[in-house]
């Protein structure tokens, strides 16, 4: 007997002393002011400055224990930990129970930690399902049992247990849902608050108000069978469950929030974590949006069997103005416009013209469009058909596939992702013989920026949603346009604008005719991906650039939906709108269609090419578009003398003499046509951003 209780306690020291080793991060996270750290506590405005939301770490430990009401404590203490004020921080019997439970239901239904380990891992864990982090989380509760008093557990674990949309405790999270004091609470609210510990996504009345509403029955039988209450007690909550109210339910942006949280996390610098930050959100962008893809996947879903969608718009400099990353934000949280990762198509295929371009091919060089094999490996068009000699901008007006392969297999795959990645593509594109027809995986977000890089002549243009941040003593941490060093070229402007010119063509002569709409020129295009699994559209207009995305989280096929069927469709409901009341602003190096001419009734040019004495409209101020418009004015005043002196000083010149005329020709000769132009470029100008 000695012998074994020998060998068992140099075992067990033996263990206590590993299990130790591996307690000693744990400890380490004890160091310092513990009661103090938190999140970061984050008010987000809208570019307009109106407040859109909230994130982080949001909480009110002003309401002591004792003011709270009773049937709120009780119904916490038999949902989560019934013996709290038994045990000693671990539980062993509640852990047996939960055990034994779980075995018998086949699945988890009941937890074994204590209130005690769930403070521990709010306080100093994280949510990662390890042995190290059980290990850890048993060792700081055993510590926080000696460090506090049971009433100062309980305390600390309702004022910091994350309990949904942004809030943590039980009394910020009153305010929220049912816009009273904790103290006010009801019992069929208290129920409904206390269901929430377990999985407060999940059980959101915002999201899932009968989820909510059947946990909350749930708490309340726990009530009943701990023995706090009696079932003729809990009668009334049961027949008249508890409601939020209404403003707690308002279509925030939340996927816009979720991802500029991320942001703000990564360029925060340390010191006071709550602040408030503006974002480049435009409010009536993102409804739009919303209400596009809604209607979109409400008109069309069951029709093409799709189930999904997401899109970014964003300003051409990168400026996000609206994002939209599912279906439904309370069915599912993921970000599908951020971190879903999707084959492009034939949207992938302007990387690979650009490419061209900068390796001496031109937009009207001609090439074969025949059957091509590369080893097994034969693609094939759309429709089985090919034809013959086309031209490039014909190539990727009709989304030809052997086109790009071709070109591809001149200049190197390795350019095309060098190109793509230079132009904002982020994720790893590897290079297969597929890889010009868009076989690699992308993200909506990153399509949208390296768009932008054309739209912009080859500037970089990096999706961004914070434009400053500002700590509650009113110091401004971070700004934008004082801390972010300015674009980079990335393409050289000429072929940016060449690649203008063949993105236009898509849809004013091929597959994104849908995407459409008067008073601005588009540009952009389709992609749609083997068996119709993911359906795109990518484009930009003068103002703004969007990408449009449907598929199935399963990769399940669509209803042969291409991405010129329902995707041009919904950027086109999107882009027309926000594009009502600005004015017309051309896409450089493109010339202004004549549609476009007669809706804006300005004679038609060709927007400025790169060149050393080009001015970029967009550069012009306000004084100085009054003073072009002052000069056109004191000119014109003084067109008959000006005919006179022209006529007399200018000889006959044959037609192949003739200067190129810049706008429409008039009665006012080559002067009038200066002054068109004058004109032109001071109402262009006139409606741009500065």
């Amino acid at each position: 007997m000695f012998e074994l209780a020998s060998e068992g306690t140099t075992l067990g020291s033996a263990g206590f002393i590993v299990l130790l080793v591996f307690a000693i991060p744990a400890f380490k996270a004890t160091e310092g002011d513990w009661r103090a750290r938190g999140d970061y506590a984050v008010t987000f405005e809208d570019k307009n400055g109106a407040v859109i939301g909230r994130r982080g770490m949001f909480l009110d430990d002003s309401v002591p224990l004792s003011a709270m009401p009773p049937y709120l404590i009780q119904a916490t203490l038999s949902t989560e930990d019934r013996r709290f004020y038994d045990h000693f921080g671990i539980d062993p019997l509640g852990t047996f129970r939960a055990i034994v439970s779980n075995a018998k239901a086949g699945g988890v239904v009941q937890g074994g930690s204590t209130i005690t380990q769930q403070l521990a891992k709010n306080l100093f864990l994280s949510n990662e399902r390890t042995i190290q982090r059980k290990i850890n989380e048993a060792y700081l509760a055993l510590w926080l049992e000696a460090q506090l008093s049971k009433d100062e557990i309980l305390k600390l674990y309702l004022d910091r247990a994350y309990m949904g949309g942004g809030t943590h405790g039980v009394a910020a999270a009153s305010e929220y849902y049912f816009g009273k004091s904790v103290k006010s609470l009801t019992l069929a609210e208290a129920a409904m608050l206390s269901g929430l510990y377990k999985a407060p996504t999940k059980y959101s009345p915002n999201n899932n108000l009968a989820a909510a509403r059947a946990r909350a029955n749930q708490v309340l039988s726990n009530l009943v069978e701990a023995g706090f209450m009696t079932e003729a007690q809990v009668a009334s909550a049961r027949r008249n469950p508890a409601t939020p109210v209404p403003s707690a339910n308002g279509n925030a942006p939340d996927w816009f929030l979720d991802w500029a949280f991320d942001e703000v996390k990564r360029i925060a610098p340390p010191g006071d974590r709550t602040i408030t930050v503006r974002t480049t959100l435009d409010p009536m962008i993102q409804k739009t949006a919303d209400t596009a893809i809604a209607d979109s996947l409400r008109q069309y879903g069951p029709q093409y069997k799709v189930k999904q969608a997401a899109t970014v718009v964003q300003s051409l400099d990168g400026a996000v103005r609206a994002m939209v990353g599912g279906s439904d934000y309370g069915e599912s949280l993921f970000n599908r416009a951020v971190y879903a990762l999707r084959q492009p198509g034939s949207s992938f295929k302007p990387f690979v013209y650009a490419t061209a371009f900068m390796n001496g091919f031109a937009p009207d060089d001609m090439i074969s469009d025949a059957p091509i094999s590369i080893g097994n490996w034969s693609p094939r068009n759309y429709g089985r058909s090919y034809a013959g000699r086309v031209s490039l901008r014909t190539a990727i007006a009709k989304s030809i596939n052997t086109v790009p392969v071709r070109l591809a297999e001149s200049f190197g795959r390795g350019k095309i992702v060098e190109t793509a990645h230079k132009l904002g593509i982020r994720t790893e594109l590897k290079i297969t013989r597929a890889l010009p027809l868009g076989v690699a995986e992308v993200t909506p977000i990153d399509m949208v920026g390296a768009y932008s890089g054309f739209a912009t002549g080859g500037l970089k243009s990096t999706p961004y949603a914070i434009e400053w941040t500002k700590t509650r003593a009113g110091v401004i941490t971070y700004d934008r346009a004082r801390d972010e060093p300015p674009p980079e070229q990335v393409l050289p402007e000429e072929i940016a604008y060449e690649m203008n010119s063949v993105l236009s063509t898509v849809v004013n002569a091929g597959t994104g005719g849908k995407a459409k709409f008067p008073g601005q020129m588009q540009a952009g295009k389709t992609g749609t991906t083997q068996a119709y699994r993911d359906a795109w559209f990518v484009g930009f207009t003068g103002w703004y650039a969007a990408s449009v995305w449907f598929g199935n989280d399963d990769y399940t096929s669509t209803a042969n939906m291409t991405g010129g069927s329902l995707p041009a469709i919904t950027w086109h409901a999107i882009m027309e709108p926000i594009h009502a009341g600005l004015g017309f602003k051309p896409i450089p190096g493109v010339p202004v269609p004549a549609d476009v001419v007669a809706s804006t009734g300005k004679p038609a040019t060709v927007a400025a090419v790169p060149s050393e004495a080009t001015v970029s409209p967009q550069s012009l101020t306000p004084a100085a578009v009054s003073v072009i418009r002052d000069v056109g004015t004191s000119m014109r005043a003084r067109i008959p003398e000006a005919k006179a002196r022209e006529a007399a000083l200018t000889p006959t010149s044959t037609p192949s003499e003739q200067p190129l005329a810049l706008g429409t020709p008039s009665d006012g000769g080559p002067l009038n046509t200066v002054l068109n132009s004058l004109s032109l470029l001071g109402a262009s100008d006139a409606t741009s951003p500065r």
